[in-house]
C-alpha cells in the first residue's frame, strides 16, 4: 500500500490527531513515516524597537524539538521505521504549505497527512489555509484529518430548511 507516509505536525489537537492516523497506517503497512515540523518564520510588517525576532523563531524551535522528540518515541514503541524532521520555511516569499510539498517531494512520500486546521486558530469553512494549500500543489495523496471533536452533530440534528440549521453551521464554524 504505502511505503513512505510524510506527516505534518505543529502542536494542534488536529495534528496530534493526524500523525495519530499516520503512526496507525505506518504500523499496519511496513511504511516509513516522517513526521514534519515546519518552522514558520513570521515577518514583522514594522519595525519595533527592542523587538528580537529570534526570541519567536527560537520558541517555534523549542517546541518543534519537543513534538518531534515525542514523536520518535512513539514510533520506536510501535516499532514504526522513520526519522523526524523540522524544516524552516525560506526567508522571503515561502509558506508552510510551500515547504511542506517541497519536503513530501524530497522525502519521495506516497501520502501526505496531515490536520484539516492548525495552530493558527483561523477557520475557514472547510479546510485550514494550509490544509487547502497543499492539497492544491502535492505531488501526492493527501489524507486530510480532521480534529477528534466532531462539530458534525450539531447540523445532523438541524431539520433541513430550518433556521437551526444556519444557527447549527454559524455555531460549527465559530
Amino acid at each position: 500500500m504505502y511505503k513512505r507516509i510524510l506527516v505534518a505536525i505543529d502542536g494542534s489537537e488536529t495534528s496530534e490527531h493526524a500523525f495519530d492516523t499516520a503512526l496507525q497506517l505506518a504500523s499496519e503497512s511496513g511504511a516509513q513515516l516522517q513526521p514534519l515540523y515546519v518552522v514558520d518564520n513570521p515577518l514583522m510588517a514594522y519595525d519595533a524597537s527592542g523587538y528580537d525576532p529570534t526570541i519567536l523563531r527560537d520558541a517555534f524551535v523549542e517546541e518543534g524539538q519537543r513534538l518531534l522528540a515525542d514523536a520518535l518515541a512513539r514510533m520506536k514503541h510501535e516499532n514504526v521505521a522513520g526519522t523526524p524532521r523540522m524544516v524552516d520555511v525560506a526567508p522571503i516569499g515561502e509558506d508552510i504549505s510551500e515547504r511542506i510539498r517541497i519536503t513530501a517531494n524530497e522525502f519521495n512520500a506516497d501520502l501526505l497527512v496531515l490536520g484539516t486546521h492548525g495552530r493558527r486558530g483561523f477557520k475557514r469553512l472547510f479546510l485550514g489555509s494550509v490544509a487547502e494549500r497543499v492539497v492544491r500543489s502535492a505531488c501526492c495523496s493527501v489524507l486530510l484529518v480532521p480534529s477528534r471533536q466532531t462539530q458534525t452533530t450539531h447540523v445532523e440534528s438541524a431539520k433541513p430548511g430550518h433556521a437551526d440549521v444556519a444557527a447549527a453551521m454559524y455555531e460549527m464554524l465559530r
